[in-house]
């Protein structure tokens, strides 16, 4: 089974190297790396692992022709400016973002470093490019939904796939940025599918979850 989280940092590794080739490898030279992520080391320690392996494949070796600085927020996103300012004191050549907050960090901190983000949801309604056709700025990389406009497809997949399925509970997180048109978009699709449709909210799974461990 392919391992969903070493895909994507595949991909985002595959992307990031664009930069890097296009200013030229020069013989000896030793590019910097920083990557800034929300969580902390051990618990982003397992894509850490997968971002270094995909690095590997494409023959940028730590400490040969390549060093990374990795930045973790434990969680604390207060601190994602600061480090992100420190990577760019670095001079790091490119910023590996996970994570929306992360990726504002890295945006805010410097307009010409190139970024790399991975993980981030909606790019567009986040204000973290202005499309996904001509993201421009220095901004590229992968989104976890191409918008909220996905949420339909995916309850058209779920109809297709199921045809007598009635009710479906959908698990939101208030905190996204695109929390509103998501379920403007997931309500919308709904009624044209012929569900009944219940969001649960983060804390009302939490306070299922409590109660069943009870």
């Amino acid at each position: 089974m392919l391992n969903r989280r070493r895909f994507l940092q595949t991909l985002s590794v595959s992307l990031l190297a664009a930069p890097l080739v296009a200013e030229g490898q020069q013989a000896g030279k030793v590019y910097r790396i920083g990557y800034l992520t929300v969580p902390s080391r051990e618990t982003a320690q397992g894509v850490a692992n997968s971002f270094q392996l995909g690095l590997r494949d494409l023959g940028w070796i730590a400490g040969r022709n390549v060093v990374v600085d990795y930045r973790f927020a434990d969680s604390n996103v207060e601190r994602l400016p600061d480090l992100a300012a420190e990577l760019v004191r670095l001079r790091a050549d490119v910023i590996v973002a996970g994570a929306n907050a992360a990726v504002m960090a890295a945006k805010n901190a410097t307009r010409t470093i190139p970024i790399v983000m991975f993980l981030a949801i909606d790019p567009v309604d986040s204000g973290l490019v202005p499309s996904l056709a001509h993201p421009g700025g220095n901004i590229t990389g992968l989104t976890l939904t191409a918008g909220p406009e996905i949420y339909g497809k995916q309850l058209q997949l779920l109809k297709d796939a199921f045809p007598r399925v009635s009710r479906v509970a959908i698990l939101v997180n208030q905190a996204v940025p695109s929390y509103a048109r998501a379920s403007r978009e997931i309500e919308i699709a709904t009624r044209a599918l012929g569900l009944h449709g219940r969001p649960w909210k983060s804390e009302i799974l939490a306070s299922l979850t409590t109660r069943s461990r009870r």
